[in-house]
């Protein structure tokens, strides 16, 4: 690349690195553009940087599109590529060169700060989707980013944790997903996570970010860090770990060029990655006669009711919905005034769009008595309460908008519980008592608990539905559409009936994955244990009827699945048809079914039409970590037909040769799953013990800890931490309130962060001397921390304006 061949060796190095928040740096000299990314994927979120200022809310309007957990329940590709291509639309519209997302990360836990910002607890529909999007998002010629690779299913301690995870289920479950998006959707970048992955830094991991991601999978993108996540630079080089975001002030640039000089890193590792740096610039970034391409916010809009109205789940219908234009409605719930519509953090989108219930019943001329219900954070209110109770008791029937606050879930830290507010769960059971026909809407990210369920008639999932939320409910809640969303998670009757629930969070250093494959249905279809709703389920306002199943076989275990579907109704709607493969191997240990095709099927009323599924060889394969590739067992294997994980309408067995492999030697939790595993269960799967994590302790900080750690024995570090909420305050213009979720993210952040992390992000406030400094004085070393605090500070390779925001 001729490029490259003008740059010097610390040009190079520095190419590799951030010029500030948003961009990359540009050489005009050598002919290298800048490339200017930003933040996603349910819109842009465009920060107006301004000195000193990281306000996650102060950003350019853009449309806000429903998140990831509520489309991920149209389970439709081609309407997640639909979402892809309006954001490539909009990415024209504001000279933006890479947008961040999509998220792929696997539901592993339901308390997940994060979840409502990725697809699925199962890898392959959440491949499927991701890809689809892609192929949306990069057909105006610009970058997508992948993320977070991977084993990122935590957002406590985000930064520092451990996944320990043994390589089967690594590669079944967490690497599978990342596997579909990368091949079927040819991402132009990707991004590596935070954590380590059995103790070595995402960053690090040469196996990660060049044997698998590269070598295997055929990746020739850019590797790019998450915001603060480089850990060490000279192996991220050798990893095959491209670009540093945002980049940290040259930090690392003089000791690369050093240990380049010194022949202890390779100027080729360097080469090849300021190469991809150069073709990512040379593919995507704006010329400079690039003028901004306007879109047509109100079809964006459109598109944004649509795609929630399309994906929203009817959990429950007891004769309720949909209801009648000439019965009265009684409208309970803050919620219904002023929607949970999208995320906090990271994918914030700042639109000006948003239509509630209320709007939306207003412009349909729907009359309608409105009551707030509960106080605006959740809390039990008992006037707000008694007065919604003897409104509903007036009316023909009840929409009560109710779920998780802003304040409840979001980026950089997990739930406390699956509950919900108790001014939530207490109206609804006030409500219910006085009316029966309550159809309860339910706006959040995650799954739960639903201890009134049995006392409900109709609940709406609407999840989190972006600026339409009030159209696309209102719209589905009076048949003007039919529901045909489908759960992409399952929703347990209680927390303490997640397997992964008894550890999680327990031990945040160290994330232990000891149930395996066991991840949402998987577990709770094998373990046989009620749910309170399955994987895959989803009502709808018409029926169908399944018939005639044939398998047929063209070459191995490549064939096809086909059979009849038939709305047998009387209205139109859509079919989420879902085929499992259930392996009575008896050889390696498996879930008793697993997700291996889709399709949504749109039928009139009274039509029917033929189905057809692929089979291939990844449809029965498993992974034998001894022999480190896929194998396909001999045996039998049962094709499944269902309308969910729970509800299974066709069935047919077929016998495949294959190989014999060794049985695995595991504690018997693995053949016959319920509960939680032991840590010593685990280790018969992982292959050896787990790895002790000694507490951290004067003497042995380092730049691994966090001032949380710190503080504890260092009395300048106590000072710093108390101080951390206003200095937090100030620098990002948000007030110091832990119940705001943007506030909470970047005060966890703050605390909870390695010294490591800050310094990159901050590094014109705390150089790394200083923060090595800050470290000596809690190891007790004084002398050596304050000769560290003197010197002299080096010279940066250039001038980031950085701030404590990540992806």
């Amino acid at each position: 690349m001729q490029a490259l061949e003008k740059l010097s060796l610390k040009e190079k190095i520095a190419l590799c690195s951030g010029a500030d928040n948003w961009n990359t740096k540009a050489f005009p000299k050598a002919g290298i553009p800048s490339v200017f990314l930003c933040d996603g994927p349910h819109g842009l979120r465009i920060e107006n940087v301004r000195a000193g200022s990281v306000n996650l809310k102060d950003s350019a309007e853009a449309v806000c599109f429903p998140a990831a957990c509520l489309t991920a329940s149209s389970w439709d590709p081609a309407l997640l590529r639909t979402l892809g291509a309006a954001i490539a639309e909009e990415m024209e519209a504001e000279g933006v060169s890479v947008i961040l997302g999509p998220g792929v990360n696997i539901k592993r836990n339901p308390l997940c700060g994060r979840n409502f910002e990725y697809f699925s607890e199962d890898p392959y529909l959440a491949g499927t989707l991701a890809a689809a999007w892609i192929r949306g998002a990069q057909s105006k010629g610009k970058a997508a980013c992948v993320k977070h690779f991977a084993a990122n299913n935590q957002e406590a301690l985000r930064m520092a944790s451990d996944s320990i995870v043994d390589l089967r289920t690594l590669r079944e479950i967490y690497l599978a997903a990342f596997e579909l998006a990368v091949k079927a959707g040819k991402p132009k970048t990707v991004m590596c996570s935070y954590n380590r992955i059995n103790g070595v830094y995402s960053s690090d991991s040469r196996w990660l970010l060049t044997e698998i991601l590269r070598e295997e999978w055929g990746f020739s993108g850019l590797v790019m860090t998450d915001w603060g996540a480089m850990n060490d630079r000279a192996a991220a080089f050798d990893a095959g770990l491209d670009l540093e975001m945002p980049g940290s002030c040259g930090t690392f640039d003089r000791t690369m060029e050093e240990a380049v000089c010194a022949g202890a890193l390779p100027e080729s590792a360097v080469d090849r990655c300021a190469g991809r740096v150069l073709e990512l610039a040379a593919r995507c970034a704006y010329p400079e006669s690039w003028r901004p391409k306007p879109y047509d916010r109100k079809a964006h809009h459109a598109l944004a009711v649509r795609a929630a109205q399309e994906s929203a789940v009817l959990l429950k219908n007891e004769g309720v919905l949909p209801l009648s234009r000439e019965k009265t409605v009684a409208v309970i719930g803050a919620f219904a005034e002023t929607p949970r519509y999208q995320g906090a953090g990271s994918s914030y989108i700042n639109t000006t769009g948003v239509v509630s219930v209320l709007d939306a019943l207003h412009t349909r001329g729907i009359s309608y008595a409105y009551f707030a219900g509960y106080a605006p954070d959740g809390r039990f209110d008992p006037d707000l309460c008694a007065e919604a109770a003897q409104g509903a008791a007036q009316c023909d029937a009840v929409l009560l908008a109710v779920g998780l606050p802003e304040a409840m879930e979001g980026e950089g830290f997990d739930r406390k519980s699956m509950e919900m507010p108790q001014g939530h769960v207490r109206l609804i059971e006030t409500v219910v008592e006085k009316n029966p026909n309550t159809v309860v809407l339910l706006m959040g990210g995650a799954p739960v608990e639903m201890p009134w369920e049995p006392e409900v008639r109709s609940i709406l999932n609407l999840y989190l539905a972006g600026e339409g939320v009030g159209e696309a409910a209102v719209s589905l809640v009076f048949g003007e559409q039919t529901p045909s969303g489908k759960l992409a998670e399952t929703y347990p009757i209680r927390y303490a009936d997640v397997p992964c629930g008894a550890d999680y969070g327990k031990d945040v250093h160290q994330a232990v994955y000891a149930e395996g494959l066991y991840v949402g249905y998987r577990y709770y279809d094998t373990a046989h244990l009620a749910v309170r709703f399955p994987f895959g389920h989803g009502l709808s306002y018409t029926q169908f009827a399944y018939r005639d199943l044939h398998v047929s076989f063209t070459e191995g275990p490549n064939g096809q699945v086909s059979f009849f579907l038939k709305n047998t109704g009387t209205w139109d709607g859509a079919e989420i048809v879902q085929l499992y493969v259930a392996p009575d191997c008896g050889g390696a240990y498996r879930p008793e079914k697993e997700l291996r095709g889709f399709r949504k099927v749109f039928l009139k009323a009274g039509e029917e039409q033929e189905v057809s599924l692929p089979l291939t060889f990844r449809s029965f394969a498993c992974f034998d970590a001894q022999e480190n590739r896929w194998i396909l067992e001999s045996g039998t294997y049962r094709i499944l037909i269902g309308a969910s994980s729970r509800d299974i309408r066709l069935r047919t067995a077929v016998v495949l040769e294959g190989e014999t492999p060794k049985r695995e030697t595991l504690s018997d939790w693995y053949r016959h799953p319920s509960g939680s595993p032991s840590r010593k269960d685990f280790e018969t799967l992982y292959g050896k013990p787990v790895p002790a994590d000694p507490p951290a302790q004067k003497g042995t900080y380092t730049l691994q800890n966090s001032f949380a750690e710190l503080q504890k024995t260092s009395r300048l570090c106590r000072i710093i931490y108390r101080l951390l909420e206003t200095l937090v305050s100030k620098a990002s213009g948000l007030r110091a309130d832990r119940r705001d979720p943007n506030f909470s993210m970047m005060i966890e952040m703050a605390e909870n962060s390695p010294l490591r992390v800050i310094s990159l992000m901050q590094a014109r406030r705390l150089p790394m001397h200083l923060t090595e400094g800050l470290i000596c004085f809690a190891n007790g070393q004084v002398w050596r921390g304050i000769r560290k605090m003197l010197e002299r500070r080096p010279k940066s390779g250039g001038e980031n304006h950085v701030s404590d925001h990540s992806v």
